[in-house]
């Protein structure tokens, strides 16, 4: 978005079109509220950006169908011309002219029209320079078919438009609607604009409102309009004495004829306009982030550098994109209603707002007449940024131009640092709301992403602290490794073409997160079915499983206006986190998954482990659609945002650690329940804290061997010399396969172990011995205790230094029942390491595991291979002879 510069931030309000309660569409659900479709039509208007358009911020919608509309907006206009009644000279009134039809061509580049131009909606910023504004009113409303009032002022409505019926649109009493206009429909609202600036009077101003559509629909038998009209208004000889160019112009724009009437863009490059200043044709249009042209190209520095930093007085936060002035004057305490309500264009009723309404024989109506205030009052109300610019009047200004080749964070260059480093602590939901804190977030976030992927790793860093909501879009795909000109790739995808798939997209849709107003839109659903259409036919090996759609929104909901953008971080997270999850026959996928989340829950929970395998709760029933839509059927959209900025950091194996953190929440609840307590609990889930998930997930990746999730069914990572930042560690995956590497084991066996194997290499590095690639601090407490199981015989010929040997033999009888176990009372006071169970026979070792997580020992695993794997390490000790 543009900056914000000398404009202003504007808000006008408007009512839609309500719609009957007891009405379903053909699909059997309640019809989509006309305000949810304006709402959704709108989104593709804050994309369009040109030096003659206001750029249009935000919308919200409140009670009653009302919308609230923010744009950028500008004090002076052409309606203040008329206020002093003064003449346009003929020079400025072609300038005028060219820079409207530059904003009305590009409009129509978009497949849009103005179609309520007049000199309301036409401003002027500081220069003087033409400011289109409500250009997307007619677009949002779909024609006008969303509201119970005209699109447009009479006065200045061409002839085609009043010549169609009047009726509305969607009136079911009438088989057509009136056809939308057409670009040379703004033509005509110039022309008559530019007459009353000739003239310095309104046009049609002393005349009823059916007299002006009378005599408008007259001039169609007149040779020449512009003397007519001069001759209605008592101003022929002014318009006589206007230059040709002029008359040629007014002419041309009051052509009663459409098919005779030219274009904005045909108009442009008229002779009219010969010697008129064009910015039009060298506007462009600033290139996205992810593109195959280079975004620097249009980068300039300036002659003398000097000029960058001459006035110590600038206004920073005036530089900064509109959007983000606007977000932080939301948090700084802004309330749209409320500045609306207290310039009297929302006005407060009393309880009983409506009152029955009936009429006698004699014609005589008793009751309340229609309420003027839900028809259109286009005032526009100026947001003062007071209130924001005092919220951060402490922050330097060194602060909005922070260095990145600097360690330190961005909170260091406020006058306020202390307090700020005191923020980074506090909970997430307060920081988000943290004006000052937000400002510099946002800076920081926007100067790296312009840097990438140069900055992909500072990107990574600064997302380990938190993600500011309002550059999260962009900032996940950083993080998922987005790259290339995916609009070309997108575009190029076949997404029209019927397949079998999509009858069940189709049903799907329509109960995906919808209670939310974006995706809810008619506009959400075209675009959840092209993102997801796309997937699915650039992946022909994979199949749409329900499911899918899910893990669409997000990244949807994030890039709205852009489609290829969704579908590229969507074909990244499934390979990473869901490789193989929508095959056709995934069974073997999600049982190896569901097997090890099992292990996972026995590791670091043994006592809810063995509780929940008792009852029969195992996690076949409730835990398939955490992974499949990696908890976004589950949880809604601002919770998930909040748990996948830092999934997104870590690797596949993290999303066990969100299973058993929320497994950790509802303990207590489970372990007081049976088999029907838990599947009622699961059928509703209650109210989980996501920031203690997240907090809790972190500390138990920490806690778990990267070999303890291995997965022979995961994406095997290529391995490079440069790795991603991660939370903690890389995938287990990552790795080149040694001799000292985890082994695949079939499914049938690894369900025969209720712990999960480590690796030789993962237990060498636990144990904190010399080993490439240790990432164990020398001189450190080791985070492992092995029990070594094998006879004192065999412990003798050689160990691992500091192992206990705990004989299976005197443990366990023939038939693996319980002796005793001696383990019990000496690994008490090894708690909180790594218990590494090692043997030569792996069901011996699983036998004891499983015996040490029935007596609720926590972190317990074996050790894949057993001695053997040890023994070319030349790691094994033996002991000194006693003499």
């Amino acid at each position: 978005m543009q900056p914000l510069k000398d404009a202003q931030l504007g808000a006008f309000t408007f009512f839609a079109s309500a719609l009957p309660h007891d009405v379903c569409g053909s699909n059997g659900l309640p019809l989509t509220p006309n305000s949810i479709k304006i709402l959704g039509r709108f989104q593709i208007l804050k994309t369009i950006t040109h030096p003659r358009l206001c750029q249009y911020v935000d919308i919200s919608r409140g009670k009653h169908e009302r919308l609230i509309v923010v744009a950028e907006h500008y004090e002076s206009g052409l309606s203040d011309f008329q206020k002093q009644g003064h003449k346009v000279s003929p020079e400025r009134v072609l300038q005028l002219a060219y820079e409207v039809l530059e904003g009305l061509a590009f409009m129509n580049k978009h497949g849009m029209v103005h179609r309520a131009l007049s000199v309301n909606n036409v401003l002027l910023d500081r220069e003087g320079n033409v400011k289109l504004a409500k250009f997307g009113f007619y677009h949002m409303t779909d024609h006008g078919a969303d509201v119970d009032f005209p699109i447009g002022y009479p006065s200045y409505l061409a002839p085609e438009v009043i010549a169609q019926s009047s009726f509305h649109p969607s009136d079911p009493s009438h088989n057509t609607a009136p056809r939308p206009s057409g670009p040379k429909t703004d033509v005509w609202s110039l022309g008559v604009l530019l007459f009353e600036l000739c003239v310095g009077r309104k046009l049609l101003h002393n005349i009823d409102i059916s007299e002006k559509l009378k005599f408008i629909l007259t001039l169609g038998c007149m040779d020449d309009i512009v003397t007519v009209l001069g001759e209605e208004h008592g101003c022929l000889e002014t318009i006589k004495g206007l230059p040709e160019n002029v008359l040629e112009l007014l002419r041309k724009c009051l052509t009663f004829l459409p098919s005779k009437r030219p274009t904005p863009g045909e108009l442009l490059g008229d002779p009219v306009f010969d010697g008129v200043s064009c910015l039009y044709t060298t506007f462009q249009k600033p290139v996205s982030l992810f593109s195959s042209s280079l975004r620097c190209a249009h980068l300039e520095l300036p002659e003398d550098i000097g000029d960058l930093c001459k006035d110590d007085d600038d206004d920073y936060l005036a530089e900064r994109a509109i959007n983000e002035v606007y977000h932080l004057w939301c948090l700084a305490g802004g309330d749209l209603e409320k500045e609306l309500t207290n310039k009297e264009i929302i006005q407060s009723k009393p309880p009983i707002c409506t009152l029955p309404n009936f009429v006698l024989e004699d014609g005589e109506s008793f009751g309340q007449w229609r309420d003027r205030s839900f028809l259109l009052d286009d005032t526009t109300v100026t947001l003062s940024l007071c209130q924001l610019r005092n919220r951060l009047k402490d922050v330097a200004g060194e602060a909005y131009f922070p260095l990145l080749e600097d360690e330190r964070s961005s909170v260091t260059h406020s006058n306020s640092a202390n307090e700020l480093s005191a923020t980074v602590t506090l909970p997430l939901i307060i920081r988000e709301r943290d004006t000052e804190y937000q400002l510099l977030r946002i800076i920081l976030f926007d100067r790296l992403l312009e840097a990438y992927p140069y900055k992909k790793k500072l990107v990574c860093k600064e997302a380990r602290v938190d993600i500011p909501p309002l550059v999260r879009g962009l900032a996940w795909a950083a993080l998922l490794g987005i790259e290339g000109d995916i609009q070309a790739k997108y575009e190029s995808i076949d997404k029209d073409t019927p397949i079998p798939t999509d009858r069940q997209i189709e049903v799907d849709i329509p109960r995906c997160h919808q209670y939310d107003e974006l995706l809810s839109s008619p506009h959400g659903h075209v675009k959840f079915r092209r993102v997801l259409k796309a997937w699915v036919v650039s992946h022909p090996d994979l199949v749409y499983w329900q499911g899918l759609d899910s893990l669409c929104a997000p990244f949807l909901y994030l890039n709205f206006n852009n489609e290829a953008l969704a579908y590229s971080c969507m074909s990244a997270f499934i390979p990473k986190y869901l490789f193989n999850f929508f095959l056709k026959d995934n069974s073997h996928v999600i049982q190896e998954y569901l097997t090890v989340f099992s292990q996972m829950i026995a590791f670091h929970d043994p006592e809810l482990s063995n509780h929940l395998n008792e009852i029969g709760f195992i996690p076949d029933l409730y835990a398939i659609p955490w992974f499949l839509t990696m908890f976004t059927h589950v949880f809604p959209l601002h919770k998930i945002f909040h748990l996948w900025d830092t999934l997104l950091l870590g690797n596949s194996s993290f999303p066990f650690c969100i299973g058993v953190a929320i497994l950790k929440q509802l303990r207590d609840r489970l372990l007081a329940n049976g088999f029907n307590e838990c599947i009622l609990l699961f059928s509703d889930l209650p109210e989980i804290d996501i920031e203690r998930c997240v907090r809790d997930s972190i500390n138990l990746f920490s806690y778990t061997p990267k070999s303890a999730t291995f997965r022979q069914h995961a994406q095997l990572q290529k391995v490079s010399g440069e790795k991603n930042v991660t939370y903690y560690s890389s995938d287990y995956q990552d790795f080149p396969k040694t001799d000292l590497s985890r082994e695949p084991l079939a499914l049938l066996d690894l369900k025969a172990e209720v712990s999960p194997r480590i690796s030789a290499e993962d237990f060498i590095d636990l144990c904190d011995m010399s080993f490439p690639g240790s990432s164990r601090t020398k001189g450190s407490k080791p985070r492992i205790i092995a029990v070594d199981i094998r006879s004192a015989e065999d412990f003798s010929r050689g160990h691992m230094s500091g192992s206990i040997n705990v004989p299976f033999g005197t443990t366990f009888g023939a038939n693996d029942e319980v002796l005793q176990c001696p383990a019990a009372g000496i690994l008490q006071n090894y708690g909180g390491r790594v218990v590494v169970v090692i043997g030569h026979a792996a069901k011996k070792a699983a036998v004891f595991a499983t015996h040490l997580v029935k007596v609720n020992f926590p972190l317990v695993c074996i050790l894949d291979g057993g001695i053997n794997k040890l023994k070319p390490t030349g790691l094994l000790t033996v002991p000194s002879p006693q003499i």
